[in-house]
């Protein structure tokens, strides 16, 4: 770990300022942390914004939900709230890390971390979202974990998050705050596909900071919920994940809202699954026709042309359960 400069600010604006000087903000530190003893990343200072007032939840404007920043991800999933209204963000975050790692993480933090891709993580390797124009040694080498969806031929690294795909199902809203004033943009805008720019991942501009993510209001009664699939049960990254939510009305699929996480290189709307399912009555075959869609451009590496088929599963078996719930 590199030498660097620590900061603690008790209000907003002096969180501003620091950032505005180039300092990094941290606030569980789950993430940055691990990537500063990598030395993958070395800020000259740390913004510590674990004391600011980003911790509440609560109902927005618009008939939905507000989720503080600094919220941790243990209390996001356990609050009522978020609970009967949202089960798909409960069910996303209970799946995620440890229980020691949900007790600290927080929300902001969670959207914004960075990709688990060995390769960006070891700073002898070719990486371009760490190093750009240094190369992409995933591309050739072992890329079981990688992505099918979304990538580029400067990077094939997935996104981690499993909360990300459940608010980019939900269509969330991300609130900013910065030194040119405050901001909102649509979550699916706000994680960056690689293209030629890997190493932007995050639609901030400098010095901004994450103080909320709105969850749109969504026609009732809405089922949601979170299907993970991974090499072990505990404490592992998503192979394939589904997030899926569903509005019936008079027994027909008024309104559908589907992700996935696993595959693609930001989490990974699924527009034309849900065009399948929108007015159409619950079937098993309509399950299955629906779900044949979500890896419509796929691009599969050496290793990982198995993600094809378990995507599709994985899918297929989510809308199954939350459509007979529904």
């Amino acid at each position: 770990m590199y030498p660097f400069t620590y900061k603690r600010p008790s209000n907003l604006a002096e969180a501003l300022a620091a950032g505005r000087r180039g300092g990094r903000y941290i606030a569980g530190g789950t993430t940055l942390v691990d990537l500063m003893r990598e030395t993958v990343e070395r800020p000259d200072v740390v913004v510590d914004i674990s004391g600011l007032p980003l911790r509440s939840i609560s109902s927005a404007e618009d008939g939905g939900l507000r989720i503080g920043a600094l919220v941790t991800m243990a209390e996001a999933a356990a609050h009522r709230e978020v609970q009967r209204r949202y089960p798909v963000i409960s069910e996303a975050l209970r799946l995620s890390a440890s229980a020691q790692l949900r007790n600290m993480a927080s929300i902001g933090g969670n959207i914004m971390q960075r990709t688990r891709c060995s390769y960006f993580r070891d700073v002898t390797a070719a990486c371009n979202k760490r190093a750009p124009g240094s190369g992409c040694s995933a591309r050739d080498g072992y890329n079981r974990t990688h992505a099918i969806l979304g990538s580029s031929s400067a990077c094939v690294a997935t996104h981690p998050s499993d909360v990300a795909v459940a608010f980019a199902a939900l269509e969330a809203r991300v609130h900013l705050t910065g030194p040119a004033g405050t901001r909102v943009v649509a979550f699916e805008d706000f994680i960056l596909p690689p293209n030629d720019t890997p190493q932007r991942e995050h639609a901030t501009l400098p010095g901004e900071l994450i103080t909320a993510v709105d969850i749109p209001a969504h026609p009732r009664p809405l089922r949601s919920g979170y299907l993970k699939v991974r090499d072990r049960q505990s404490f592992e990254f998503a192979l394939t994940s589904a997030a899926v939510a569903l509005h019936l009305d008079d027994g027909v699929i008024r309104t559908a809202k589907v992700a996935a996480g696993g595959v693609g290189t930001v989490p990974w709307k699924l527009p034309a699954v849900e065009r399948i399912l929108v007015g159409q009555r619950p079937s098993a075959r309509l399950w299955s026709k629906a779900a044949a869609a979500s890896a419509d451009g796929a691009l599969p590496l050496k290793h990982n042309r198995f993600k094809v088929e378990l995507l599709k599963r994985t899918v297929e078996r989510q809308l199954r359960t939350v459509g007979e719930a529904a």
